[in-house]
Protein backbone atom coordinates (compact mmCIF):
# COMPACT_ATOMS: atom_id res chain seq x y z
CA UNK A 1 0.00 0.00 0.00
CA UNK A 2 1.39 3.23 -0.85
CA UNK A 3 1.90 6.40 1.65
CA UNK A 4 -0.96 8.23 -0.47
CA UNK A 5 -3.18 5.52 -0.38
CA UNK A 6 -2.23 4.90 3.37
CA UNK A 7 -2.96 8.91 4.12
CA UNK A 8 -6.34 8.96 2.14
CA UNK A 9 -7.34 5.83 4.19
CA UNK A 10 -6.44 7.13 7.54
CA UNK A 11 -7.87 10.58 6.69
CA UNK A 12 -11.60 8.74 5.90
CA UNK A 13 -11.75 7.32 9.31
CA UNK A 14 -12.06 11.27 10.87
CA UNK A 15 -14.53 11.91 12.58
CA UNK A 16 -17.93 13.88 11.98
CA UNK A 17 -20.64 15.39 13.02
CA UNK A 18 -23.39 12.32 12.90
CA UNK A 19 -26.08 13.72 14.92
CA UNK A 20 -28.70 13.82 12.09
CA UNK A 21 -31.44 15.72 14.39
CA UNK A 22 -29.31 17.82 15.76
CA UNK A 23 -28.41 20.56 13.35
CA UNK A 24 -25.36 22.05 14.47
CA UNK A 25 -24.71 25.67 14.98
CA UNK A 26 -22.14 27.97 12.91
CA UNK A 27 -20.03 27.85 16.29
CA UNK A 28 -20.59 24.29 17.37
CA UNK A 29 -19.08 23.82 13.88
CA UNK A 30 -15.90 26.15 14.44
CA UNK A 31 -15.61 24.46 17.73
CA UNK A 32 -15.86 21.33 16.25
CA UNK A 33 -13.49 21.65 13.28
CA UNK A 34 -10.75 24.10 15.23
CA UNK A 35 -9.59 27.61 14.05
CA UNK A 36 -6.68 26.33 11.58
CA UNK A 37 -9.64 24.15 9.39
CA UNK A 38 -12.56 26.41 10.02
CA UNK A 39 -10.13 29.83 8.42
CA UNK A 40 -9.56 27.35 5.62
CA UNK A 41 -13.00 26.40 4.79
CA UNK A 42 -13.21 30.00 5.00
CA UNK A 43 -10.91 31.10 2.26
CA UNK A 44 -12.56 27.89 0.32
CA UNK A 45 -15.58 29.61 0.21
CA UNK A 46 -14.33 33.50 -0.46
CA UNK A 47 -11.90 31.98 -3.53
CA UNK A 48 -15.31 30.32 -4.80
CA UNK A 49 -17.60 33.14 -4.10
CA UNK A 50 -14.64 35.45 -6.57
CA UNK A 51 -16.17 32.78 -8.98
CA UNK A 52 -19.99 31.84 -8.47
CA UNK A 53 -22.89 33.26 -7.57
CA UNK A 54 -22.55 30.73 -4.10
CA UNK A 55 -25.41 29.52 -2.11
CA UNK A 56 -24.54 27.71 1.39
CA UNK A 57 -26.96 25.61 2.88
CA UNK A 58 -26.53 23.28 6.09
CA UNK A 59 -26.79 19.93 4.88
CA UNK A 60 -27.17 16.07 6.48
CA UNK A 61 -27.40 14.79 2.94
CA UNK A 62 -25.68 11.02 2.68
CA UNK A 63 -26.00 9.51 6.38
CA UNK A 64 -23.85 9.21 8.65
CA UNK A 65 -21.15 8.38 6.66
CA UNK A 66 -21.08 11.98 5.62
CA UNK A 67 -22.87 14.01 8.60
CA UNK A 68 -23.35 17.25 8.58
CA UNK A 69 -21.84 19.71 6.06
CA UNK A 70 -22.51 23.33 3.77
CA UNK A 71 -23.75 22.25 0.19
CA UNK A 72 -22.51 24.92 -1.85
CA UNK A 73 -23.95 25.91 -5.18
CA UNK A 74 -23.99 28.48 -8.05
CA UNK A 75 -27.81 28.83 -8.45
CA UNK A 76 -29.25 26.19 -8.65
CA UNK A 77 -26.09 23.89 -9.38
CA UNK A 78 -24.24 21.70 -6.78
CA UNK A 79 -20.44 23.10 -6.92
CA UNK A 80 -19.33 20.67 -3.75
CA UNK A 81 -20.07 19.57 -0.14
CA UNK A 82 -17.60 20.53 2.88
CA UNK A 83 -18.34 18.00 5.69
CA UNK A 84 -16.71 18.93 8.65
CA UNK A 85 -14.34 16.40 10.37
CA UNK A 86 -12.30 16.93 13.44
CA UNK A 87 -9.73 19.32 13.33
CA UNK A 88 -10.31 19.41 9.14
CA UNK A 89 -13.21 18.97 6.25
CA UNK A 90 -13.65 17.40 3.35
CA UNK A 91 -14.97 18.16 0.27
CA UNK A 92 -17.01 15.99 -2.14
CA UNK A 93 -17.48 16.86 -5.94
CA UNK A 94 -18.76 14.87 -8.35
CA UNK A 95 -17.96 15.38 -11.96
CA UNK A 96 -19.29 13.67 -14.78
CA UNK A 97 -18.91 11.78 -18.18
CA UNK A 98 -18.52 15.11 -19.66
CA UNK A 99 -15.74 16.59 -17.13
CA UNK A 100 -13.76 13.67 -17.01
CA UNK A 101 -10.98 14.55 -19.95
CA UNK A 102 -10.74 17.90 -18.26
CA UNK A 103 -9.45 16.81 -15.20
CA UNK A 104 -7.36 13.87 -16.95
CA UNK A 105 -5.93 16.58 -18.77
CA UNK A 106 -5.47 19.14 -15.83
CA UNK A 107 -3.63 16.39 -13.38
CA UNK A 108 -0.23 17.34 -14.16
CA UNK A 109 -0.44 20.55 -12.46
CA UNK A 110 -2.65 19.09 -9.57
CA UNK A 111 -1.02 18.25 -6.19
CA UNK A 112 0.40 14.21 -5.29
CA UNK A 113 -2.55 14.11 -3.27
CA UNK A 114 -4.98 15.47 -5.33
CA UNK A 115 -4.36 13.35 -8.44
CA UNK A 116 -4.36 10.13 -5.64
CA UNK A 117 -7.87 11.69 -4.95
CA UNK A 118 -9.11 11.38 -8.14
CA UNK A 119 -7.66 7.81 -9.08
CA UNK A 120 -9.18 7.00 -5.74
CA UNK A 121 -13.12 8.11 -6.71
CA UNK A 122 -16.03 6.26 -6.05
CA UNK A 123 -16.81 5.69 -9.93
CA UNK A 124 -19.94 6.81 -11.20
CA UNK A 125 -20.55 6.31 -15.60
CA UNK A 126 -17.85 5.55 -17.73
CA UNK A 127 -14.92 7.61 -16.64
CA UNK A 128 -16.81 10.19 -14.23
CA UNK A 129 -17.39 9.53 -10.30
CA UNK A 130 -17.27 11.65 -6.46
CA UNK A 131 -14.25 12.70 -5.68
CA UNK A 132 -13.66 13.03 -1.91
CA UNK A 133 -10.22 15.39 -0.95
CA UNK A 134 -9.81 15.32 2.88
CA UNK A 135 -8.31 19.05 3.31
CA UNK A 136 -5.30 19.30 5.02
CA UNK A 137 -3.57 22.50 3.90
CA UNK A 138 -3.95 26.12 1.98
CA UNK A 139 -2.29 24.73 -1.24
CA UNK A 140 -5.08 22.19 -1.51
CA UNK A 141 -7.36 24.91 -2.02
CA UNK A 142 -6.30 26.12 -5.37
CA UNK A 143 -6.90 22.41 -6.83
CA UNK A 144 -10.76 21.96 -5.18
CA UNK A 145 -11.47 25.57 -6.84
CA UNK A 146 -10.24 23.92 -10.66
CA UNK A 147 -12.12 20.84 -10.13
CA UNK A 148 -15.03 22.72 -9.28
CA UNK A 149 -14.43 24.80 -12.48
CA UNK A 150 -14.82 21.40 -14.63
CA UNK A 151 -18.01 21.06 -13.31
CA UNK A 152 -19.47 24.51 -12.98
CA UNK A 153 -17.73 26.85 -15.54
CA UNK A 154 -17.03 29.76 -13.64
CA UNK A 155 -19.26 32.95 -13.56
CA UNK A 156 -16.85 35.41 -12.74
CA UNK A 157 -13.85 35.22 -14.22
CA UNK A 158 -10.67 35.11 -11.62
CA UNK A 159 -7.03 35.52 -13.23
CA UNK A 160 -5.75 32.68 -10.77
CA UNK A 161 -8.48 29.68 -11.91
CA UNK A 162 -6.42 29.84 -15.26
CA UNK A 163 -2.64 29.88 -13.75
CA UNK A 164 -0.51 26.37 -13.46
CA UNK A 165 0.60 26.01 -9.77
CA UNK A 166 3.89 26.38 -11.14
CA UNK A 167 3.55 29.52 -12.82
CA UNK A 168 2.84 31.38 -9.44
CA UNK A 169 5.48 32.87 -7.53
CA UNK A 170 5.52 31.79 -3.80
CA UNK A 171 4.53 35.16 -3.07
CA UNK A 172 1.44 35.06 -5.46
CA UNK A 173 0.36 31.75 -4.59
CA UNK A 174 0.47 33.28 -1.11
CA UNK A 175 -1.33 36.08 -1.36
CA UNK A 176 -4.42 34.05 -2.59
CA UNK A 177 -5.01 33.02 0.88
CA UNK A 178 -4.37 36.27 2.68
CA UNK A 179 -7.61 37.50 4.53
Amino acid sequence: MTLMTEKIRSEQEKKRMTEKFHQPTQEVVRLFMGDNAWQRLMRLEDMLRERYELNREMKYPFGNEYGWGFRYSHRKSLLLYAFFEQDGFCCTISINDKGAPQVEAMLGDLLPETQAFWTNRYRCGANGGWIHCSIAGDDELLDIVRLVGVKVKPQKPHMAMFFSRQAFSSAAYASLFKG
